[in-house]
């Protein structure tokens, strides 16, 4: 009887010892299922508008307005993706078949036009033949946004609808092929909540990895931010070189791209990287909350687009408080909350730019 009771105590601390799962296993699951899936679920349904409504225009069965408004919507799902680029999308050129950014030479311009005075019955083939210059959404905003294009005119539209067709059709085939790498019996999903596989050895390499390409991220909104503003340039503005400068968007995927990384920072149910604070850090949880919230609300109080914010003196006075609190926001994650968590941040893909 007491061998019995002896096996089952033992048998009950091993089934306790199996429930018991590592915090930053936890973490990444729930990241996964949370934030990570939903966001590339939602990126891969506004790529399918931006197909539809390409096709709708084209056909004469709806407005530049709606095909605007798609193309919108699919931008700023892309700027969502931007803290989130762990797996397929960041793999091989796939990010820059979906956004050429920055363009210093103005090459979506130069390409788009020599690539439909060379093949002026453009074919889908041609457009994956391309340079990932032309086959993304910066190349779509030129056709609907470029002041110098109206597709009013409709020798105008017939000459630029085959390649926003092409652009539309090419991009939602790349997000279901994405979503469906990440979706796959053994696909990136999986990879970030069972441990050990091919592409993690357990969950510290995982969360490292969200966290470098969320401090990464916020890396790239100051660049975003700075290139137009002229910190790059001797403090000369340079309004052109603003992402999404043609469809006054620039400020809306920095709101989109902020919004994503605390999401990914809190979790869709306080289960994200800040849980893994323990109570002893607890002010540096406080003071990256606080830095979220400064960088959210002077973001929001910005009622103008970038280009004439940075056309006036209080504009620009904005814009700088704006930079210099995203500043703090990436550096209390870069140095701080890496420190905390035992991450080596390193290079990322923006330094040096």
């Amino acid at each position: 009887m007491l061998h019995k009771t002896l096996i089952a105590s033992l048998l009950g601390l091993a089934l306790v010892g199996c429930g018991q799962q590592d915090p930053k296993a936890k973490v990444s699951a729930a990241l996964t299922d949370g934030v990570l899936l939903p966001a590339y679920s939602s990126w891969q349904e506004t790529d399918r508008q931006l197909a539809v409504n390409a096709e709708a225009f084209c056909a004469g069965n709806a407005d530049l307005s709606t095909a605007r408004q798609a193309f919108l919507g699919a931008q700023s799902a892309w700027a969502g993706l931007q803290p989130l680029l762990v797996g397929p999308l960041a793999e091989g050129n796939r990010a820059w078949q979906i956004q050429f950014w920055p363009d210093k030479k103005n090459l979506v311009q130069r390409q788009v036009e020599a690539l439909l005075k060379n093949k002026p019955q453009l074919s889908a083939d041609d457009l994956s033949n391309a340079s990932v210059v032309v086959q993304g959404l910066t190349a779509y905003e030129y056709i609907l946004f470029d002041p110098n294009l109206d597709l009013a005119q409709p020798e105008q539209k017939a000459r630029y609808c085959p390649l926003l067709q092409a652009i539309g059709k090419h991009q939602q085939a790349l997000a279901a092929q994405i979503v469906g790498e990440w979706q796959a019996k053994s696909g990136m999903a999986e990879q970030l909540k069972t441990f050990p596989n091919e592409r993690y050895a357990d969950a510290n390499e995982a969360i490292a990895e969200l966290l470098r390409v969320q401090v990464s991220a916020l890396d790239g909104l100051k660049k975003k931010l700075g290139a137009p503003m002229g910190r790059q340039s001797k403090g000369i503005a340079q309004p052109y070189q603003a992402e999404a400068w043609r469809s006054a968007g620039s400020l809306a995927n920095q709101g989109a791209a902020l919004a994503s990384a605390e999401r990914l920072w809190h979790g869709s149910n306080r289960d994200g990287i800040q849980s893994l604070l323990g109570d002893d850090q607890a002010d540096l949880a406080k003071r990256i909350d606080a830095a979220y919230q400064d960088t959210r609300q002077r973001l929001a109080a910005l009622d103008s687009p970038l280009g004439e914010l940075l056309a006036d003196e209080a504009g620009r006075t904005a814009l700088n408080e704006l930079y210099d609190s995203l500043n703090r926001l990436h550096r209390l994650q870069e140095s701080e909350l890496a420190k905390a968590l035992d991450v080596q941040i390193g290079f990322n893909a923006h330094d040096g730019d």
